[in-house]
Order: structure tokens, then sequence, then C-alpha cells
């Protein structure tokens, strides 16, 4: 009985500790999305609705939340990396950092739920 006792135990504390690193897992993805969401407010809101609602400011600027029915909005990542260049002068060009390209498209794919 002891030992069906100890086997108990150790399937309840590996039962803690997974759920305890599935929090932490779900905490740095929330952290993820909101530093996204920051960086578009603050450098893509001008033009684009970067909300789940709401008309984009720019009318030719397509709002984020429909990006991912265009095409997979990992396919930014390249540009984002090399420098995004547009047809149209207004847009800035970026050059971002691998953790800030992988916030942005998290970000991008939060709005997709």
């Amino acid at each position: 009985m002891p030992h069906l006792h100890a086997k108990a135990i150790l399937v309840v504390a590996l039962a803690a500790l997974a759920a305890c690193l599935f929090a932490e897992v779900a905490g740095a993805a929330a952290d993820n999305v909101q530093r996204g969401r920051e960086f578009a407010r603050a450098n893509c809101a001008r033009c684009h609705s970067v909300e789940r609602t709401g008309e984009s400011p720019r009318k030719s600027a397509p709002p984020f939340r429909v990006l991912h029915q265009r095409y997979p909005v990992e396919n930014l990542e390249e540009s984002l990396a090399e420098g995004m260049v547009t047809g149209h002068a207004d847009m800035p060009e970026f050059r971002l950092e691998p953790d800030q390209i992988a916030d942005f498209i998290d970000f991008l794919k939060s709005l997709e739920e």
C-alpha cells in the first residue's frame, strides 16, 4: 500500500509542475502579444486599424485583423527583418530585431482568434 501512495504523490507533483510550466509559458506569450500590440499602436495605428474592430484611418491601409485572410502573417518575418518597404511614401521602413518580430507576429496572430 505505501508504494501506491508514493506513486499517487508523484503523479500529483508532476501534474502540479506541468500546470506551473504551462502557466509560465502562457504568461510569456501574453507578454509577447502585449509588446507587439504596443509596437503596432506606436508605429502603425496612424494608418492601420490595430484593434479587433474599427476602420483604418487610411482607407488603403488594411486593418491588421484581416491580414491573416490575405496571407499567413508569418510571411512578414523576412520583410520585417530586412526592412519592409511599400509602394507609398507615407509608410516608414522598419527593421526589427528577431524578438520584436516574434512579438509583432504573436500580436497579429492574436487578432485571428
